[in-house]
């Protein structure tokens, strides 16, 4: 049965008071640097995973002055079982542009957050809720989850405006850290009890199977050259699952796009 939207905040604060994740170490920080990495690391990712991954990462590099003073291979190791090693690049290229362009101090507007690599309006308004307290209106797959839920349940191809417009007309102004966190856990729950209502929004699109794809291939290479630095010929013979001509199809994207380098004939990860 859904709720009147009267009564909506207080269906999702009992839940958030009862059943929130309330000793996620992401939640016990306002640092904006390990806020950025949390929100890196979840993309397309369960929470279970990060979990260990999160705890390592900002052990090993605590700031983003120390993040971007490691070199790519360290980090693309580190991140080693996320998938998505593009996101490792684009955060340790973030780091980068915090300790340049801003001498190591993480900026404190929307519009500034936006200017870094790797942050879309998603992690930009993540970082001004989660660090700074400022009620920016945001939306990520759980908070979708919860406005399909309770507003659009027999609406199909909502869209994203139309949910932003709801993030912003039931933001809690004073405390959007927690409501935030409150509708994400929410959410989560949701998904569980109901099935996934975002199939039901215009920007929804089912993900394509890992087995056999380019990402596969991808996230061997890159795990392979952890281990050190390979021939072609070597990497064929260790990634004999895929096809001589896949594998170096998607070597070229990776050179290409600085996540691999090759010297002669060998290629590792960047120093």
């Amino acid at each position: 049965m859904k709720v009147q939207p009267a009564q909506f905040r207080e269906v999702v604060w009992t839940h958030y008071t009862q059943h929130g994740r309330h000793d996620l170490p992401w939640r016990k920080t306002t640092d904006p640097y390990k806020i950025v990495v949390s929100e890196m690391m979840l993309q397309q990712t369960q929470v279970s995973r990060v979990l260990p991954k999160y705890k390592a990462f900002v052990k090993q590099w605590r700031s983003a002055r120390a993040l971007a003073n490691a070199p790519l291979s360290a980090v693309l190791e580190a991140w080693q079982g996320l998938g998505y090693n593009r996101r490792a690049k684009s955060l340790h290229e973030c780091a980068k542009q915090v300790v340049q362009e801003h001498d190591g101090r993480w900026p404190r507007t929307y519009a500034e957050l936006l200017k870094l690599p790797g942050i879309g309006p998603y992690t930009a308004g993540a970082v001004m809720a989660f660090s700074y307290n400022e009620p920016v209106p945001i939306i990520e797959t759980n908070i979708r989850t919860v406005y399909l839920h309770h507003f659009f349940a027999d609406v199909n191809k909502v869209t994203e405006i139309e949910i932003l417009r709801l993030s912003a007309d039931y933001l809690d102004q004073k405390n959007p850290r927690e409501w935030y966190w409150a509708l994400m856990d929410y959410g989560a729950h949701l998904k569980q009890a109901v099935g996934n209502p975002n199939k039901r929004a215009i920007s929804y699109t089912k993900q394509s199977p890992f087995a056999g794809s380019d990402r596969q291939i991808r996230g061997a290479i890159i795990k392979l050259l952890t281990t050190g630095s390979y021939t072609l010929a070597a990497i064929h013979a260790s990634l004999a699952q895929f096809s001589n001509e896949r594998i170096a199809r998607q070597l070229v994207k990776l050179t290409n796009e600085n996540m691999v380098q090759k010297h002669r004939q060998r290629y590792s990860l960047p120093d």
